[in-house]
């Protein structure tokens, strides 16, 4: 039997599902236009690439599987605009490895501490997700702005369906057995 995954990342998964709705439909040659002083659609998404290979695979996993992240879209580097295609398939590539380390996660291993970051001891994996998807929906609003400003037609309304796919759902509740309320047998 497949475990679902933890509530928190079905609203990653949720988000990043809203995040390919902006982009569907951006012809490739506005994927590189730079909107000073915002960053080309493409930089955002290599970004987000970078991003989540960071937290969930560099950081916590201790591996940077996907060299080709770390090429463009990195904070603080300088602005690039690398092309639409590119930078897709270097997400796609990012979020298979991540959705591995993702299908893991459980109450536990969300409280624990992230590794390997600059704030030991403060930052959890838990409010890692939780900034990885903010950080989606900051920048799927810039891409709604980009394609306004580019005179885009049909640009998607949000919020999707999040009743239908990514409904509030409680985390799972730890099984705990009560001694009182166990049968003569079970006590001892």
């Amino acid at each position: 039997m497949r475990r679902m995954a933890h509530p928190l990342v079905d609203q990653l998964r949720f988000t990043r599902r809203e995040w390919l709705r902006a982009l569907d439909g951006i012809p490739e040659k506005d994927g590189v236009v730079r909107l000073q002083p915002m960053n080309s659609i493409g930089w955002i998404v290599s970004h987000l690439a970078w991003h989540e290979q960071l937290s969930f695979l560099t950081r916590l996993q201790g591996v940077t599987p996907v060299p080709a992240a770390n090429e463009h879209g990195v904070s603080g580097a300088p602005a690039s605009t690398p092309p639409l295609s590119q930078a897709l398939e270097t997400w796609r590539a990012v979020t298979a490895a991540t959705d591995q380390v993702l299908n893991t996660l459980d109450t536990a291993a969300l409280e624990a501490w992230l590794p390997r970051t600059r704030q030991p001891q403060t930052r959890t994996v838990g409010s890692t997700v939780q900034r990885v998807i903010y950080h989606y929906w900051s920048h799927i609003g810039e891409i709604i702005a980009i394609r306004q400003i580019l005179g885009h037609a049909d640009v998607p309304e949000f919020m999707g369906d999040i009743d239908g796919e990514a409904p509030y759902r409680a985390e799972p509740l730890p099984v705990v057995r009560v001694l009182a309320e166990a049968g003569p047998a079970e006590r001892g």
